[in-house]
């Protein structure tokens, strides 16, 4: 018989609140951008896992201290939602704060991580949506919980309507700063919407694109009801392994060389479209930082690529040169052309972006272990999307000990497909 401490590890739950130290004054409010409005529907979700000394000592009391300063200089996502009279969402700064959960587990640290099973690290993060009370869901969520060795985690889920990766990682190392007593010189600011003229006519509506999907309407409650079930892997791919297939897709030494994030995509684009048969898969999603179009202190949707590429060939009849360099040469960032639909459509329609294709999403370079809490570094951080599509998602990752050790890759795909991919990754690639 199983016992309940091995269903369910986590106990001592606690939730509460965290304000910011400093009002942001009454009538403070944040507009959204196209981009930030097309994102609304998904959710980024991390798991940062310390060792011991990095919270050792630290009471519920200090913690929250710490917190009370760190979101003075990070208002904007303590907000809540409100609609304009034409139904448009906006964040209205009102300081209603973070929602924090505190929790116990029975597990040490490495009993947890031994189980090398990737659905558990959800157990650590809050999977909250926004919705259906629009007015009262907090826009993120923290969730601290202390492993029996005395390790603790923090899992952060972050509305992806205030930006992408790489601004949700910004907003966590302002917490280790705070907890440093270093702070910014400026608080942390949101991409305003900028007055633009849109070509209007040249797109007819959302069937145009390629990379996003109409649903809905979902109204206040921010999620789909998507029914199939999703599962979630990760794999560690050494330097040596990367070179190992880069050289295989390549071939010719003295020819193009496809770097290394396409090379990932490239191995998986094709096991998928053996697993398939040949059959869909023609159009996949890529998504990359874009850093001329990043400032320091800035979240932000708009410095994300939402690219598309796409063949005619069955992938299962393309060489893997030619997948190689169908992601080298011809990526189309749909990005303007998503803000062109939410612009030209007064009832701003709800749209899913990732895994409407296969979504290949370079995280490689999120500076994931930069979070630092008293000299101590995280000992491995987890990222993963919620609310997507059936496609699936890829998620391209360092490791802890940075690019040149490899990559993590973790791949959310629907259920029936993770032991197919399983089995030909090692068969074809020897990857598992």
């Amino acid at each position: 018989m199983v016992s309940l401490k091995e269903q369910n590890p986590i106990y001592d739950i606690k939730i509460s609140s965290v304000v910011p130290g400093i009002i942001s004054g009454n009538n403070a409010f944040q507009e959204l951008t196209p981009m930030d409005l097309s994102m609304k529907l998904h959710y980024l979700r991390f798991v940062y896992y310390f060792t011991a000394p990095a919270f050792d000592g630290m009471t519920t009391r200090n913690i929250k201290e710490t917190m009370f300063i760190w979101l003075s200089y990070a208002y904007i996502p303590c907000g809540r939602f409100r609609r304009t009279n034409s139904g448009r969402p906006f964040i209205k700064c009102n300081d209603s704060g973070l929602r924090i959960i505190e929790a116990r587990c029975h597990l040490n640290l490495d009993e947890w991580l031994k189980s090398k099973d990737d659905s558990r690290d959800r157990l650590l993060v809050p999977n909250n949506v926004i919705g259906p009370d629009l007015e009262f869901s907090p826009l993120v969520m923290i969730q601290l919980t202390k492993f029996k060795c005395g390790a603790t985690s923090v899992g952060m889920s972050w509305s992806h309507v205030l930006g992408d990766v790489f601004s949700a990682v910004t907003f966590m190392r302002l917490w280790a700063e705070a907890i440093a007593h270093h702070y910014p010189a400026q608080p942390l600011t949101m991409a305003q919407q900028q007055t633009q003229t849109y070509n209007i006519q040249s797109l007819n509506s959302s069937k145009d694109l390629f990379s996003i999907k109409q649903i809905g309407p979902v109204g206040d409650h921010w999620s789909t009801s998507n029914n199939t079930k999703m599962e979630t892997f990760s794999f560690h791919i050494s330097m040596f392994e990367l070179i190992r297939l880069q050289a295989k897709i390549c071939q010719e030494k003295f020819g193009p060389q496809v770097p290394l994030f396409e090379c990932i995509c490239v191995v998986l684009w094709n096991c998928l479209g053996k697993i398939r048969q040949g059959l869909g898969l023609q159009t996949v999603t890529v998504c990359k930082s874009d850093f001329g179009n990043r400032t320091k202190g800035i979240i932000t949707n708009k410095s994300q690529t939402v690219g598309v590429v796409k063949t005619d060939i069955p992938i299962d009849e393309c060489n893997l040169m030619q997948l190689g360099l169908l992601m080298m040469n011809h990526v189309v960032d749909e990005r303007m052309k998503i803000e062109e639909v939410m612009k030209m459509d007064d009832k701003l329609p709800d749209f899913l972006i990732y895994g409407v294709n296969l979504t290949f999403v370079d995280l490689s370079d999120v500076s994931f272990y930069e979070f630092e809490v008293r000299g101590q570094k995280p000992f491995y951080v987890n990222c993963f999307i919620d609310n997507i599509d059936d496609e699936g998602v890829v998620l391209v990752l360092p490791t802890p000990k940075g690019c040149s050790d490899g990559r993590i890759v973790s791949i959310t795909l629907p259920e029936n497909k993770v032991v197919d991919l399983k089995m030909v990754l090692k068969d074809d690639w020897q990857i598992e």
